[in-house]
């Protein structure tokens, strides 16, 4: 089994997608209830923060174009973002965890559930068949208890 999937709680295995459940959206506290829904974004940020990454709460354009908490690396290490879209065009695109090997953890509306699908998967979806890139997350979350 991965590492990543391994060391994840049981309650990320089963969190229902909800589009409206996105970073910043209303009802969407700074910690969310992951067992109320969430949209690939969220779900994913979470996962990071998991591992104590500090994503910000980005949409994916967004995302795409932060400079200050994350970068645009050319090869994937475990826990990096990954986005898909039908185009080239971040808006919109759909975010995932790379967990190891071609290997991307994320939540999806078509599933409704999250799933780990190999890189060949989303290339034979047209919502997904456009990989945009993938991004690093280089902020940690701070430790409160010094």
């Amino acid at each position: 089994m991965d590492p990543v999937l391994h060391q994840l709680p049981a309650v990320f295995r089963t969190v229902p997608y909800v589009g409206s459940r996105f970073p910043g959206a209303s009802g969407v506290a700074d910690l969310p209830n992951l067992e109320e829904g969430a949209n690939c974004q969220l779900f994913a940020y979470e996962v990071l923060r998991h591992f104590g990454l500090a994503p910000p709460d980005l949409r994916s354009s967004e995302l795409w174009a932060d400079t200050q908490a994350t970068v645009r690396v050319s090869v994937a290490q475990p826990l990096d973002l990954v986005l898909f879209n039908a185009t080239d065009d971040a808006y919109g695109a759909h975010v995932g965890v790379w967990v190891n090997e071609g290997r991307v953890l994320h939540l999806c509306a078509e599933i409704g559930r999250p799933v780990v699908w190999e890189m060949t998967e989303f290339i034979k979806r047209r919502r997904y068949r456009v990989l945009i890139g993938i991004k690093r997350v280089v902020d940690r979350i701070q430790d409160t208890a010094d």
